[in-house]
């Protein structure tokens, strides 16, 4: 009978251990936010998803140095402008430290990327062929594209360097 009151409590006590206190979550992108927690991403990555072969599923790989980083992705919808994204993210210790959202299309594609960007976050801070970038001086937002004959392929990134940073605590550096 002792063990009964322990078995409410583990749920709890995993929870706690699995997702360290993530930063503020400031900048967000269609609903993700940077740092915010791995639950949180699941929860709103899944609300998107596209059903496809696999389902409404968010596929997750572990790093093979870590458990500690996984790599997850899936395509989604959104409902606001009824947008086809894949988005990937990057969880470092539980924390969203990375997004990229990939489109596809034409000429236009770009073009409605840059005023979706602008009117979210303002003229960018910097600029160069195929690129331009919008952010703080620890979060970034970037979008870049490439094109060959009429296809266009966009993505927009989303990182926040105070969680990328932590990557280098897994990072194992050969001897020379």
């Amino acid at each position: 009978m002792r063990l009964v009151p322990i078995l409410f409590l583990l749920p709890a006590l995993i929870g706690a251990q699995s997702s360290p206190p993530a930063t503020d979550p400031t900048l967000s992108y269609r609903g993700f936010f940077l740092a915010a927690p791995y639950a949180d991403f699941l929860t709103r990555a899944r609300t998107l998803a596209l059903p496809g072969a696999n389902g409404s599923v968010v596929v997750c790989n572990t790093s093979r140095r870590t458990a500690q980083l996984m790599e997850c992705g899936l395509s989604i919808r959104d409902p606001a402008d009824s947008a086809e994204l894949y988005l990937a993210a990057y969880v470092l210790e539980g924390t969203v430290a990375f997004l990229s959202f990939g489109d596809s299309g034409s000429a236009p594609l770009v073009e409605a990327a840059r005023r979706d960007l602008v009117a979210r976050f303002g003229p960018p801070r910097g600029s160069r062929a195929d690129m331009w970038e919008w952010g703080t001086a620890n979060e970034h937002v970037r979008l870049t594209w490439r094109g060959r004959g009429d296809a266009r392929w966009i993505y927009i990134a989303l990182w926040d360097d105070t969680v990328m940073n932590r990557i280098a605590r897994y990072a194992h550096r050969r001897a020379p």
